[in-house]
C-alpha cells in the first residue's frame, strides 16, 4: 500500500516551489506527496508590513497548526519566517540544503549600490535591509515594499519599461524608422514574462531598486530576468535566510523526513544563527542580520544589530567550534548583548 505524505504549504510562487523540492525528495515508489495549501496570517494582510502583523510567526502558525489538527503530516517553512519557539509537540523534522543565504539589490540596468544616485529610492518591507542600506548609504530613501517576490519585480520594473514602450510608439508614429534598431511590436516580443507583466502594472512609488534574497530569485528562475548585484559581505543576512524547515510531529513520520531531506551543514549553520537570535531576542522587531558559515571545525559567524536608521550597531565575527555550536553560539550573542546589542533590540521592540 502506497502512503500519501500531505505536506502544508503557502500558496505563493515561492513557498509552492519549495515545498515540491521537499515533496520531490520525499516521493518513491511506496510514498506519494500531496500539497496542501494553507493561507496564513501574513497572507490574509498583504498590505501590512511585515513588522505590524500582530505576532511573530505570521507565515508560520498556520501551517503548523494544520499539522496538529490532523489536516497535514508536516508543513514547509522559510527558516527566516520561523519564530524561536514555536507550537508544542513539533520538531524541525528536516533542514534540507541551503541556498545562496545573501541580498541583491535588484535594479532595472543593474547599477551596484555605491552607483545609485544621490537620494535614490529602494525599496525592501525588512527593518534589517532598511537599516543596513542607511548604514552604507545614509542618503537613500528606503521605502516600503511588500507583495510577493514577482510582484516587487514588477513594481520595480514598470514605470522604465512602460517609459520605453511609449516612446518607441512614439517614434513609430512619427515615422522615425531609423531611431531604433527594432520595432516596438519585436521589443516586446523579446521582453521575458515578467517584464510583459509589468509593463500593465500601475504603481504609485518609482523605485530606484529593490533589495530581495537571492535564494527566491534563484529558487523562482528570476536570476536570468532581472539585472542584479549581490551585496557584499558587510550585509548581514537573516537568521536562516535561504534555509528551509519541515515541521512534524515528534515521531515515526519525522524521522522518516530527517532520514530523506536532513542536510545536517545547513542545520548547524541555522542552529547557531537562530540560537543567537534567540539570545538576543530580536524576533521580527529588531535590524538584526546573522550569517554561520560551516569552515572546517568551526563556523565563521557575523552579527549585525543596529538602530533603525542604521546609525549606531553593535556586532562583529567570531570562529565557533562545531562540536560545542549551541552553547559557543549562546555565548557570543550574551557577549554581543552585554555590549549594547541588547539595548538596541529593546529600543527597537518599544518603537514596533
Amino acid at each position: 500500500m502506497t502512503e500519501t505524505i500531505r505536506l502544508a504549504t503557502r500558496g505563493s510562487d515561492l513557498a509552492l516551489r519549495q515545498a515540491r523540492e521537499v515533496a520531490d525528495a520525499l516521493s518513491s515508489r511506496r510514498r506519494e506527496v500531496e500539497l496542501l495549501e494553507v493561507e496564513t496570517r501574513g497572507d490574509q494582510l498583504e498590505d501590512e508590513l511585515i513588522r505590524n502583523l500582530g505576532r511573530i510567526g505570521a507565515f508560520v502558525r498556520s501551517l503548523d497548526e494544520t499539522v496538529l489538527e490532523g489536516n497535514a503530516d508536516a508543513a514547509v517553512h522559510s527558516m527566516k519566517d520561523m519564530p524561536t519557539e514555536f507550537l508544542d509537540d513539533l520538531v524541525v523534522a528536516g533542514v534540507p540544503e541551503r541556498a545562496a543565504p545573501g541580498d541583491v539589490l535588484v535594479t532595472p540596468d543593474g547599477v551596484s549600490l555605491e552607483q545609485l544616485p544621490e537620494g535614490a529610492t529602494v525599496g525592501t518591507s525588512s527593518l534589517r535591509r532598511k537599516a543596513q542600506l542607511l548604514a552604507a548609504r545614509p542618503d537613500l530613501a528606503v521605502e516600503p515594499l511588500r507583495g510577493n517576490v514577482d510582484t516587487r519585480i514588477r513594481k520595480l520594473l514598470a514605470p522604465t519599461l512602460q517609459e520605453e514602450h511609449q516612446r518607441r510608439l512614439t517614434v513609430e508614429e512619427e515615422g522615425d524608422s531609423e531611431a531604433y534598431d527594432r520595432t516596438a511590436q519585436e521589443w516586446f516580443d523579446d521582453l521575458s514574462e515578467i517584464e510583459r507583466q509589468a509593463l500593465e502594472r500601475s504603481v504609485e512609488t518609482r523605485y530606484d531598486g529593490i533589495v530581495l534574497a537571492e535564494a527566491g530569485l534563484d529558487r523562482l528562475g528570476l536570476l536570468r530576468d532581472v539585472e542584479y548585484d549581490r551585496l557584499d559581505s558587510t550585509f548581514v543576512a537573516a537568521p536562516g535566510q535561504g534555509a528551509l524547515a519541515v515541521t512534524a510531529v515528534d515521531g515515526e513520520l519525522a524521522e522518516t523526513i530527517h532520514n530523506v531531506v536532513d542536510h545536517p551543514r545547513s542545520r548547524i549553520e541555522a542552529t547557531v544563527e537562530r540560537t543567537i537570535l534567540s539570545t538576543l531576542g530580536g524576533g521580527c522587531v529588531a535590524p538584526l542580520g546573522v550569517n554561520a558559515v560551516l569552515q572546517g571545525e568551526f563556523l565563521h559567524t557575523s552579527v549585525r544589530v543596529l538602530s533603525a536608521d542604521g546609525d549606531e550597531e553593535v556586532g562583529g565575527t567570531r570562529d565557533l567550534p562545531v562540536e560545542t555550536h549551541p552553547e559557543a553560539a549562546r555565548s557570543f550573542a550574551e557577549d554581543l548583548a552585554s555590549e549594547g546589542a541588547a539595548e538596541l533590540v529593546d529600543r527597537a521592540r518599544e518603537e514596533a
